[in-house]
């Protein structure tokens, strides 16, 4: 084998924290438009035209094989499912050949020509190639038929005929070996029995593009399908789904998406929570930059995440979403099959020192469990062909936007500031009681003595007639017998097993009110013992956790109730309703302490809830987030007792980013905590820092439809490193 010289390079240098190009090389011939073959230890691609090129992606300074058999320039690629012996099939206009790499290699050390096993001659220009997961059978698709040819006789098998264009992508189903389904110029797929070679399902036309590549997740038993105008389609493969489509990407609406919320999170980031006050700066964000028109979808392969989303998230591994890669002519894309949401972004020009800037075609591959993938590039108006080693955690860090700096966390991270609204309870604690207080306090030791020690004195009047009483204690308040401390210790509360899954059986089921009366929220206390429900009859019930035992009734509103809240003690229950007035309850009074009016709200309250551990009120009315600083007063004045002793009024004002209306807000209410986080209509997340008094970070774009609900993982931020750890709800 003669060595190469003069066109093969490798090197180490690191083009950025993400992308690193690991070798270049320079061919004869273009390469553009030819399928490659990206393995776990291997890279294979065509070179000089009919030549075969197999570079190991393990040890990069191992000596590259050039395999030689063709005559006409190869145009397809792939290698084999089995580990021992690794098989690598090749295909142009005169041969489909099939290699195996260890007796190739055997023979180039001992001096020897390596030769191929001829498969099929004169089949015509292949575009695709694929072996079966046994290696027993080779799917070439030439023009608009898919020869099966058979490894081991070296026969034809089958010829699939029904496509009306050139087939440019097929692949065997992983779960039923004997089906394979195809993807052509003609837009449309179909579903082959190729032991048969008879159809079984053949689809409409799907866009007015060519489909171009094609990948079966077996994890998801989804079909995917990717278009030339950037469309990715999807498709159900579960036996009752009848083929049924699942949705539709536009991949690049999904990019332009995900660069504004990497570039609003960036722009939106204060200097207090970035490193050496430094903003990090986002490839390919800059203003005035002009994306591309189309990005062809020229190739699909499952991309495994598991470990990276899992630490993320805290879920356990094997319940991670599958995701897979979608490479283009402009760079390569991770899509989360599971919501269909882009989990990283790669564009070839954001790197300016990358060989290839357009890419004519691509393969991808990333082993499970490791932290790199590789992707093998050629170009798309020359004959350059690059190998790139890829960080996956630094690509889907590119998502959140926050570089090298640190990130937000619900735990304080120094006192709080003395401008700042939550500063008003501490200075409200430690006021130090005015002198004229001071000296009636000092007075107030000597106890006057009553000048008739006796416990009755007879005179006119005392005997006659029973004292009439103007006003008298409201005693029709339904106890039925039981204090609250009874009725605590009566209930027994245990924890839910982590390792047991979860509750699908009902357990009881009780009846909300006797008409048409939906339950618009329901919140459990904080020690799991009872549940808040607000029903659209403007009343709230609470139940015993058991829903047993008869309910409390809270009436009063005058609209839906739309949120309920336990305060962190457990003995205030806070409910807002569609009539503008956020209303303060009594749990063993069962009566009503505090109601805020209409006037201190411009708009209608969305959310609220108890913050600063029940020292104020967070509220939402509009596109404003209003703190209110309220005192309870229970006591009772006989000769006023309608009048209302709690007293709450608005202390900071904070509006958000956009002008649209906040549709939900989460805080910590188990101990102090800074961060208020709060959704809108617009499909944005922002991250409020009250002892700063300002935006901290906004997430633009959070989900494709308006968030309705946003909750914080309040539990483990308490037991574990305090990370900001959220989920929303659209």
């Amino acid at each position: 084998m003669e060595e190469p010289q003069g066109f093969f390079s490798t090197g180490d240098g690191c083009v950025g924290d993400t992308v690193t190009e690991r070798c270049l090389v320079e061919s004869k011939e273009p390469v553009s438009h030819v399928q490659l073959a990206c393995g776990l230890w291997f890279c294979a691609f065509p070179l000089d035209g009919n030549e075969l090129c197999v570079w190991s992606t393990k040890d990069p300074s191992y000596q590259p094989l050039i395999l030689r058999g063709h005559r006409q320039p190869i145009t397809a690629v792939t290698f084999g499912n089995t580990v021992s012996p690794l098989l690598i099939c090749s295909a142009s206009q005169d041969y489909v050949m099939l290699w195996s790499l260890d007796e190739c290699r055997q023979k180039v050390l001992l001096g020897l020509t390596p030769r191929g096993l001829v498969l099929g001659t004169l089949l015509g220009k292949a575009l695709y190639l694929r072996l079966s997961p046994d290696d027993r059978a080779a799917a070439v698709c030439a023009g608009n038929k898919i020869f099966m040819l058979d490894t081991e006789s070296r026969s034809t098998l089958a010829v699939l005929e029904g496509h009306r264009g050139p087939v440019t992508a097929a692949e065997f189903c992983p779960w039923q070996t004997h089906i394979i389904i195809s993807v052509s110029e003609d837009r449309s797929f179909k579903v082959w029995d190729h032991h048969a070679g008879s159809p079984l399902y053949s689809s409409a036309v799907l866009t007015a593009s060519p489909l171009l590549s094609l990948l079966v997740d077996e994890k998801s038993k989804q079909l995917v399908a990717g278009c030339a105008d950037g469309q990715l389609w999807v498709f159900s493969l579960v036996e009752r789904h009848h083929y049924r489509c699942v949705t539709r990407v536009d991949l690049k609406k999904k990019r332009e998406t995900f660069s504004r919320r990497v570039e609003s999170r960036l722009c939106s980031l204060p200097v207090l929570f970035l490193e050496e006050n430094r903003r990090p700066r986002a490839h390919g964000l800059e203003k005035g930059e002009d994306m591309e028109g189309s990005l062809p979808v020229l190739s699909l392969a499952p991309c495994d995440l598991s470990l990276l989303l899992s630490s993320e998230c805290g879920c356990l591994p094997s319940e991670s979403a599958p995701c897979l890669w979608v490479g283009s002519s402009a760079g390569l894309l991770v899509l989360n099959l599971a919501n269909f949401e882009l989990e990283g972004v790669l564009r070839y020009k954001d790197f300016r020192s990358l060989s290839i800037q357009v890419a004519g075609s691509c393969a991808m591959m990333s082993k499970a469990g490791e932290q790199k993938a590789i992707c093998l590039l050629t170009s798309l108006f020359g004959g350059q062909i690059a190998v790139l080693e890829i960080r996956l955690a630094a690509l889907v860090r590119s998502r959140q936007g926050l570089g090298a700096g640190r990130s937000l966390s619900v735990l304080p991270r120094g006192c709080v500031l003395s401008t700042s609204p939550l500063h008003f309870r501490i200075a409200e604690e430690h006021r130090t009681p005015p002198a004229p207080q001071r000296r009636s306090a000092v007075r107030s030791t000597v106890q006057d003595q009553p000048l008739v020690f006796h416990s009755k004195v007879r005179s006119s009047g005392y005997a006659t007639a029973p004292h009439v009483t103007m006003f008298s204690p409201k005693t029709n308040t339904r106890n039925n017998g039981d204090s609250p401390s009874r009725r605590r210790s009566s209930h027994g509360c245990k924890e839910y097993p982590l390792e047991s899954s979860p509750p699908t059986r009902l357990h009881k089921q009780r009846v909300l009110a006797h008409g048409p009366a939906a339950a618009l929220c329901v919140q459990f206390s904080g020690d799991g013992r009872w549940l808040a429900c607000g029903l659209a009859n403007h009343l709230s019930l609470v139940f015993r956790a058991d829903l047993t035992g008869t309910p409390a009734v809270f009436s009063g509103h005058d609209g839906a109730v739309s949120t309920v809240c336990w305060s962190h003690d457990g003995r205030w229950l806070l409910s807002t309703s569609l009539d503008g007035t956020p209303r303060v309850w009594s749990l063993r009074r069962a009566e009503l302490v505090l109601c805020v009016g209409r006037d201190l709200f411009p708009k209608p309250i969305q959310s609220a809830q108890f913050y600063y551990l029940d020292a104020f009120i967070l509220c939402s009315s509009g596109p404003e987030l209003q703190l209110l600083k309220c005192h309870i007063d229970t006591s009772k004045d006989e000769i006023r007792r309608y009048k209302q002793k709690s007293r709450c009024r608005p202390v900071f004002r904070l509006p958000t980013a956009g002008p649209t209306e906040i549709t939900s807000l989460s805080a910590v209410n188990d101990f102090y905590s800074y961060l208020v986080l709060t959704a809108g209509r617009d499909k944005t997340v922002e991250v409020f820092d009250l002892n700063a008094g300002r935006s901290a970070a906004v997430i633009a774009e959070a989900h494709s439809r308006p968030v309705h609900q946003i909750c914080q993982n309040k539990l483990a931020t308490t037991t574990l490193d305090g990370k900001l750890q959220l989920f929303v709800a659209e």
